[in-house]
Parts: C-alpha cells; structure tokens; sequence
C-alpha cells in the first residue's frame, strides 16, 4: 500500500474516531451533570470517551503497520521519545508532589504523550530529511 493511501485512510479512520469521542464526551458530561444516577451508571457513563479513543489508537496502529520502513522508523523514535519524556516528567513530578505541590491529573498524561510523540515527529522528520 503506497503511504499516501495509508494516510489517506488512517485520517479517516481518525477523524471519525475523534468525531465520536466529542460527541460521547459532551453527551458523557451532559448527562452526569443533569441526572442523579447510581455509581455504577455513573462509571459506566464516565468511561465511554474511552471506548472511541480505543478506534483512535487501532487507527495509529493501522498506519503505522502499514507504513513504509522510513515511517516505522521515524514513528518509533518519536514515540519512545514521548514515553520515556512522559515518564520523566510524571516520575519527577512525583517527587515535586511529595513537598507539596498539587497532584497531576493523570488524565492529561495520554495527551502529553500524544503532544510529546508530535514534537518528536518533528523533530526526527528533520534527522532523516
């Protein structure tokens, strides 16, 4: 498969991924707002942004199998570089919290690492170039 087909289909394959996690996210929130539900429902519905984001990643998989050997090896460097950088600074954060400072929402870690991982791309399309 030539890598433009690949990028074709994975941009679509993302943005309907995405398109769905918007939708579930407001109406995940919409709905615990306004509805005084069990705590098992409540979890249930808490946790169905999780199941588009899952389309997401099988989507970057996808691509990034089928990309050629300059891309494979372009996409692993950017993203090692992405989670040994998160860990990095989850793991020194840790330490920053043990003095006092407030506690890192873990919910923003899969979005350092995806902002980490295009930094990366950035940076590592320019080595090989």
């Amino acid at each position: 498969m030539k890598q433009s087909e690949v990028f074709k289909r994975y941009y679509k394959e993302f943005g309907v991924a995405m398109s769905v996690y918007v939708i579930t996210v407001i109406a995940s929130v919409t709905v615990l707002t306004k509805f005084e539900l069990p705590q098992a429902i409540r979890a249930v519905i808490a946790l169905t942004p999780v199941i588009p984001t899952i389309f997401v990643i099988l989507a970057i998989m996808r691509a990034l199998r089928d990309s050629d050997e300059l891309q494979q090896k372009v996409q692993f460097n950017a993203i090692v570089f992405s989670a040994v950088t998160t860990g990095m600074i989850t793991f020194g954060y840790g330490f920053l919290e043990g003095i006092g400072l407030p506690k890192f929402p873990t919910i923003w870690i899969l979005p350092m690492m995806f902002g980490l991982w295009g930094l990366g791309l950035g940076y590592f399309w320019k080595k090989y170039q």
